[in-house]
């Protein structure tokens, strides 16, 4: 078991960023329970596939029902921390906002998963993870003059600037009130988290590495011929990032690129030249025969896999960075830890699959939780 064993917290369902973040935490060994919407939630999923709630057993409570709020605050009562998704003022409007929590439960870690923040003049406005980045240089950065900013997945504001950024949120919360035995809230805030993310870039800018050259001229954004991707003879792609000169000199020598051209590494006014040869260099042979050449070097090379091929490649698969539980092909728990080893603790729930088991567990009686039930508050899955 992962090394937040005996952590206990509460999941208020949502979408996306924070059920990323509780994951992460079932992954390391929290007991992470989940309060539903009876029926699931149509966008955060339900079913065995819907991955980002894999580890967490499942309590399907009605929320518009006082009853579910008094059994809310009965399992804050037991709990070390909480996570929401909300926009500001729903958990205060349920009667589920950090006073009351931390009323009844002083030593509770409160955590608030947003986009904008807890305040700010955009902090009630929807919003998704491309607008959040926006705000912070981050989607300006990516891209090319010709197509504009590309937005990378949603994985800068979503997932890196959110799920992970509340994950190490909640746990810095959780070592805090071990020492202190007072809890508080953590506002994590989608904007903030992609700002973090681009700190070194930011400081490439400062210290005259990020001249304000147009996007996809830069040397990490694709502009240099020595960081990016290339298409090979069979239309499938391999990348290189030939940063440090001992490296770049291995690619010279691999490719035999002997001209004097090919002398100024880091001068960006010959980039674009240089990008167009290493192009019909690469156009050459296959991907399986550049990986024969180059894989296996210092180079800083490697195959461009599709989400389909992850599994062939011989380092993935010999470090199990993919796993495929019931047939599913997910990510493994990560980090890995030399002694508490994390692990998936069981597959996505279904909405209020384990009702029962968890609030015995919790210390509800019987007739508690048969007098939710014909109260219409705790529904059992379907």
């Amino acid at each position: 078991m992962g090394p937040l064993k005996g952590l206990r917290i509460i999941e208020m369902v949502g979408i996306g960023p924070a059920p990323h973040g509780c994951m992460m935490l079932s992954d390391m060994g929290a007991e992470v329970i989940r309060i539903d919407r009876p029926g699931g939630n149509p966008l955060g999923g339900s079913s065995r596939a819907a991955l980002l709630n894999r580890g967490r057993r499942s309590v399907a409570l009605d929320l518009k029902n006082p009853a579910s709020i008094d059994a809310v605050l009965a399992l804050v009562a037991e709990a070390d921390g909480l996570v929401e998704g909300f926009r500001p003022g729903v958990m205060e409007r349920l009667g589920l906002g950090p006073e009351v929590c931390l009323a009844r439960n002083p030593r509770l870690v409160y955590g608030r998963m947003t986009g904008w923040g807890q305040d700010g003049p955009l902090a009630k406005r929807a919003g998704h993870d491309i607008n959040y980045i926006a705000l912070t240089g981050a989607l300006d950065s990516i891209g090319d003059v010709a197509r504009g900013p590309v937005p990378p997945l949603n994985l800068v504001g979503d997932f890196g600037g959110g799920g992970m950024l509340l994950a190490f949120g909640m746990v810095c919360g959780l070592l805090e009130a071990k020492n202190s035995g007072q809890g508080q809230v953590v506002d994590a805030a989608m904007v903030d988290g992609a700002a973090a993310l681009m700190a070194g870039i930011y400081s490439a800018k400062a210290v005259g590495r990020w001249p304000n050259l147009p996007r996809g001229q830069n040397w990490l954004d694709g502009g240099a011929h020595f960081y990016g991707t290339y298409e090979c003879a069979d239309g499938l792609w391999i990348c290189i990032g030939s940063i440090e000169p001992q490296f770049y000199q291995m690619l010279r020598e691999t490719l035999g690129l002997d001209g004097p051209e090919w002398d100024d590494q880091w001068t960006p006014d010959g980039w674009a030249a240089l990008k167009d040869k290493l192009a019909a260099v690469f156009k050459t042979k296959t991907r399986a025969e550049w990986t024969e050449i180059m894989g296996d070097t210092d180079i800083c090379f490697a195959p461009v896999m599709a989400m389909d091929e992850v599994l062939d490649h011989p380092h993935v698969a010999a470090r199990e960075t993919f796993v495929a539980p019931d047939g599913v092909l997910q990510p493994a728990p990560a980090p890995r830890f030399s002694r508490t080893a994390p692990e998936i603790q069981a597959p996505p729930a279904f909405a209020g699959e384990h009702n029962d088991a968890v609030l015995t567990e919790w210390g509800f009686d019987a007739a508690t939780i048969a007098d939710l039930k014909a109260a219409g508050a705790l529904v059992d899955a379907g």
